[in-house]
C-alpha cells in the first residue's frame, strides 16, 4: 500500500491496538488503608473484649445477689417461725409434766426483832417463786414458851415485815395471807440456844395453784 494511503489511517490503527490490550485494574490509595495488626486496632479489640466480659460478670453477680437475698429472706422467715413455734410450745401446758410442788421458805429473826434476815440468793429465789404464785401464806412464829401479848405482837410483826418485803419486791398483796402463831409447833428444840434461834422465824408457803374450797358433805338424816 502506498505510504500516502496509510497516513490517514494511522490514528485508527493505534486506537484499535489499544482496545485489544486488557484494561488495568483500579488503583487503591494505600495511604488510607489501616493495617489489621496496627497497635491501636489491637488495643481497641482488647478493650471491647474486656468491656463485654465485664458486662457478663456484672450480670452474673446481680443474679447471684438476687439469689442470695432470696435465700436470706427465706432463712429469716424460717427462723422467726421457729421462734414463734418454740414460744408457743413453751407456753402451752404439758400434760405429761408432773405438777410442781409448793415451795416453802423460812426467814429467820434475831431475838426480839422483826427485821427479816435474808441472803441475796434466797431473796432472789423467793421473789421469783412468789411472782408466779396465786397464793402465798405467811406464818409468824417466836421462841416463846407461853402465849402472851408480847409473843403475839412479835409474831404478828414478823409476818407483817415479810409481807411488806414481798410487796416491795413486786408481789401482788391480794395474793398474800399473813397469820401468826407465837408458841407451839417448834422447828427445833426450844430449850437450847440454837433451837430457839431456829424457832424465831416466818414460814412462807408459796402455792403453785390456789387451794380449792370443798363443800362439806350433807349430813345424812
Amino acid at each position: 500500500m502506498p505510504r500516502t494511503l496509510l497516513t490517514p489511517l494511522l490514528p485508527w490503527l493505534l486506537l484499535l491496538g489499544s482496545c485489544a490490550s486488557p484494561p488495568k485494574p483500579p488503583t487503591v490509595d494505600e495511604s488510607k488503608k489501616r493495617p489489621a495488626n496496627a497497635v491501636a486496632e489491637i488495643e481497641l479489640q482488647g478493650c471491647k473484649s474486656d468491656l463485654q466480659n465485664a458486662r457478663i460478670t456484672i450480670a452474673e453477680q446481680r443474679r447471684g445477689t438476687d439469689v442470695l437475698d432470696g435465700a436470706i429472706d427465706k432463712l429469716t422467715r424460717d427462723v422467726q417461725g421457729l421462734m414463734r413455734q418454740a414460744k408457743a410450745d413453751q407456753d402451752r401446758p404439758k400434760p405429761s409434766d408432773p405438777p410442781r410442788a409448793n415451795a416453802v421458805y423460812t426467814v429467820r429473826f434475831d431475838f426480839n426483832s422483826a427485821q427479816p434476815r435474808l441472803t441475796p440468793d434466797i431473796s432472789a429465789a423467793l421473789l421469783d417463786e412468789a411472782r408466779q404464785a396465786p397464793l402465798i401464806v405467811l406464818r409468824g412464829r417466836t421462841d416463846g414458851m407461853q402465849d402472851t401479848l408480847g409473843e403475839n405482837r412479835i409474831a404478828r410483826e414478823r409476818a407483817s415485815a415479810v409481807r411488806d418485803y414481798l410487796v416491795a419486791g413486786g408481789i401482788d398483796p391480794s395474793h398474800i395471807r399473813a397469820t401468826h402463831q407465837p408458841t407451839g409447833d417448834p422447828a427445833a428444840d426450844n430449850t437450847t440456844t440454837e433451837g430457839r434461834a431456829l424457832n424465831r422465824r416466818v414460814e412462807i408457803e408459796v402455792y403453785r395453784a390456789a387451794p380449792i374450797a370443798m363443800n362439806p358433805s350433807p349430813v345424812q338424816p
